[in-house]
């Protein structure tokens, strides 16, 4: 119960006892804007990282990795072989360009079953498409989905039976067209969020996931095509994996303090793992994979453990950094003493 003050009048909250005393500063860690700004001396430090009882600052995301992260990789996955199955067949590969289009299709249907899986009524899915928003990377997505996957249902089922060759060629080039969409919207849906270690690579994640989609893409179909063929997958293994390295580097660099949690935990250990097998992959594909169907199919699955422990590793990063109230109050804060010090130059 709050009592007045005797001079004032003016009630005055209770002190709280010392063991429910909230952490208000730490000087060592957090520089005072006005100090720096004035040169002064303050009384009162800056409020430390922590919030009120340790609590997080946000809500962590509820997702399942198993249904949110599976469904990005798998994505990716069809995205990328569509793209792959579009050059296949206008160059005669007829093998790899089976082979990719059923990729795409299976891809995408597994994809579509984690999503309603997290959902939790399929009815969900279907009421997004009720309208078109172009601010929501969900709604864009979902229509993006609902285009692409009759579109690879078309071009498999045209394969697969010999029926309708024609239209099973134009619905190959136009799920080819749509595919590299269904690999980078992920991104722009992952970072349209508060979770620090999504929000702060928005610059660099899709050029990060659609280099993991392309290589992938190209070790699925190094897996099921023949050797004579599969050039241009080895060459989506390398150009992919080369794309993904160098994008997560210049990310978790310009991220800063958001990047803490994709090198701890089992974030990190996912994304270790990733990187192993993005450059082993690659390495396979480049110098045995042309030659050795066994060094192909070696090379092909580490490119695709690779991609797929990737989007795991960035899926549990940004929930470490969402359970962490210093992943969001101090890059807050730095943002503020950047504004205060262009202003004060001003």
């Amino acid at each position: 119960m709050t009592q007045p003050d005797r001079q004032t009048g003016i009630p005055q909250d209770p002190v709280a006892p010392p063991e429910r005393t909230a952490v208000t500063g730490d000087q060592s860690r957090v520089p005072s804007r006005r100090r720096r700004r004035r040169g002064e001396k303050t009384m009162v430090p800056d409020a430390h990282f922590e919030s009120y009882y340790g609590k997080p600052v946000l809500n962590k995301p509820t997702w399942e990795a198993r249904d949110i992260a599976g469904y990005l990789f798998l994505g990716g996955l069809a995205g990328g072989s569509a793209v792959l199955a579009t050059g296949a067949e206008l160059t005669g590969r007829t093998t790899m360009a089976r082979s990719t289009k059923v990729t795409a299709l299976l891809a995408i249907l597994g994809s579509l079953v984690a999503l309603i899986h997290d959902l939790g009524r399929p009815e969900r899915f279907v009421r997004m498409l009720r309208v078109f928003k172009p601010s929501s990377p969900m709604s864009v997505g979902s229509w993006i989905l609902a285009v692409f996957g009759p579109l690879a249902g078309l071009a498999a089922a045209t394969d697969v039976t010999g029926w309708f060759p024609r239209a099973g060629r134009a619905a190959t080039v136009g799920a080819g067209v749509v595919g590299p969409a269904v690999a980078s919207y992920t991104a722009a849906l992952m970072s349209d969020t508060a979770v620090p270690s999504w929000h702060d690579g928005h610059r660099q994640m899709p050029y990060l996931f659609v280099g993991s989609a392309a290589a992938a893409a190209g070790g699925m179909a190094m897996i099921t095509a023949p050797v004579h063929e599969a050039g241009p997958a080895r060459r989506a293994v390398i150009l992919g994996a080369a794309t993904e390295l160098v994008a997560n580097e210049v990310m978790t660099r310009q991220m800063g303090l958001s990047a803490e949690p994709m090198h701890q935990g089992k974030a990190g250990r996912y994304l270790g793992a990733a990187k192993a097998l993005t450059v082993g992959g690659a390495l396979l594909a480049g110098v045995a994979g042309r030659r050795s169907r066994t060094a192909a199919a070696v090379g092909g699955a580490a490119a695709v453990a690779g991609s797929a422990l990737t989007r795991f590793g960035i899926f549990h990063a940004g929930v470490a950094s969402a359970e962490d109230p210093k992943h969001t109050v101090v890059p807050q804060r730095q943002r503020l003493d950047e504004r205060a010090g262009v202003t004060a130059g001003v």
